[in-house]
């Protein structure tokens, strides 16, 4: 596969990869900015991240993705003033895998991009996530996008997503492993971020 596809991380996910089913397992590299980049989650203070109340509510309501979502693992995660990096893993047992998504697992993964945009409005007797179709990553960060805002508007807390988010299939564990690097290091390197953004939240 060509390596260099994967240096353009942060391609606008409205182009989607037809040949890809976006419920094979592999691991996603996920990041979902706020609306207008504002600082909904709070600010970076000696190269640490500190949580606002909906900062708090994005980080809690990440790791309670598993407990929505049928074979779904977490890797590395950082809540950042203006948008979220996170890595979710689709691992579905061998009988129920696509063969095709199951090789690429094994071999290393391809190149995608997709977006979604999820109604913040759900039913009071919902449960906290939607289940929004199958077990896909559209459907996994839909549910989680609107999760946070219902229950941020809930408490009276101003929040809100950008429409789209932006992922990529990661191909490999080297770039698992740098992917993650970036995500744990990212509070730290804020002043130079691509995402960074004077606070517009006031």
């Amino acid at each position: 596969m060509n390596q260099g596809k994967f240096q353009n991380k942060y391609r606008v996910s409205s182009i989607r990869a037809q040949w890809w089913d976006y419920g094979w397992n592999g691991a996603y590299f996920i990041t979902i900015c706020t609306q207008d980049r504002k600082h909904y989650f709070g600010e970076i203070q000696n190269n640490k991240m500190v949580l606002s109340e909906v900062g708090i509510i994005a980080d809690i309501l990440w790791y309670q993705i598993p407990s929505h979502h049928k074979n779904v693992e977490l890797g590395d995660f950082v809540v950042m003033p203006n948008h979220i990096h996170g890595i979710l893993i689709i691992d579905k047992q061998l009988d129920n895998a696509n063969d095709v998504g199951m090789d690429f697992v094994q071999t290393g993964h391809a190149l995608s991009q997709q977006s979604t945009e999820i109604s913040s409005e759900s039913n009071p007797g919902s449960q906290r996530f939607q289940n929004i179709g199958k077990n896909t990553i559209s459907s996994i960060v839909g549910s989680y996008k609107s999760a946070v805002t219902k229950h941020a508007n809930r408490l009276g807390y101003p929040h809100q997503w950008q429409k789209l988010f932006y992922d990529n299939i990661i191909r490999n564990n080297n770039d698992y492993q740098r992917i993650s690097d970036y995500i744990v290091s990212n509070p730290e390197n804020w002043s130079k971020d691509k995402f960074k953004t004077e606070d517009k939240s006031k």
